[in-house]
């Protein structure tokens, strides 16, 4: 036999009360960095001076920001 679902039940709760922030910026940032990966030059790092790459990961930053705005 199955037995029905009651609708008094209670579940416990898996937070604690706090809204999810801290979440839904790390899920940003972790799409940057997926988004980013899509440039080859950024991951596979052709430039051997540091402000070069920095400039080239900018304009990545800068595409992204054109292309979901």
């Amino acid at each position: 036999m199955i037995a029905p679902h009651r609708k008094n039940r209670k579940k416990k709760k898996t937070q604690d009360g706090r809204k999810l922030r801290r979440y839904k910026r790390r899920w940003k940032i972790e799409r940057l960095f997926a988004w980013l990966g899509n440039f080859r030059r950024l991951v596979v790092r052709y430039e051997r001076k540091a402000d070069n790459y920095l400039g080239f990961a900018r304009l990545g930053c800068i595409v992204i920001l054109l292309r979901h705005s």
